[in-house]
C-alpha cells in the first residue's frame, strides 16, 4: 500500500483570490485581475500612501515547476522598481512553501544575502488558502529561519 502523500496542488488562480479578498477588507484598493498576456503585477493594492506589487506563484505538483515559478516570480517582482510608486516588491505563494524556502535560502546563500542588500523592497508572503490568512516576510529573513 502506498503511504506517500502527495503534495496538494494550489493554483495561481487560487492564492490569488485569497489575497485579493484579504487585502480587500484591509482597505487596499485593488488592480482589476490581468488576462494573459498583460503585463503589470498580479495585484497591485493600494491603501493611502501604500503601494504594494505582487506576484503570484501557486504550488505546482513537480520540483522543477516550482523552481522556474519562483524565478519568474522573482525577476517578475523587481522589474516593478520601473514604476516611481514600487516601495514593496513582494512574491506570494502559497503556505505549502515554507518548508522550502529556509532550503533554497542556504543553497543559495551569498546571492540571497546580496539580492536582499541591493533590493530591500523584496518581500515573500505564505498565503493559507484554507485559513484565509497571510504572512508577510523580508526576503533576507529566510536566510535566519531554522529548518
Amino acid at each position: 500500500m502506498n503511504n506517500i502523500q502527495t503534495p496538494t496542488i494550489i493554483t495561481n488562480i487560487d492564492v490569488e483570490n485569497c489575497l485579493r479578498e484579504i487585502l480587500e477588507s484591509e482597505g487596499y484598493k485593488l488592480n482589476s485581475k490581468k488576462g494573459l498576456g498583460k503585463l503589470g503585477p498580479d495585484i497591485k493594492a493600494v491603501r493611502e500612501d501604500e503601494v504594494l506589487h505582487i506576484e503570484i506563484i501557486g504550488y505546482a505538483e513537480s520540483g522543477l515547476e516550482r523552481v522556474g515559478d519562483f524565478y519568474e516570480a522573482f525577476f517578475s517582482s523587481i522589474s516593478r522598481l520601473n514604476e516611481k510608486d514600487c516601495r514593496h516588491c513582494i512574491i506570494a505563494m502559497p503556505v505549502q512553501s515554507k518548508k522550502l524556502m529556509p532550503v533554497r535560502a542556504k543553497i543559495h546563500k551569498v546571492a540571497w544575502k546580496r539580492i536582499a542588500e541591493i533590493f530591500p523592497e523584496l518581500e515573500i508572503w505564505l498565503v493559507d488558502i484554507e485559513k484565509n490568512k497571510y504572512q508577510r516576510t523580508s526576503w533576507i529573513s529566510w536566510l535566519k529561519k531554522k529548518q
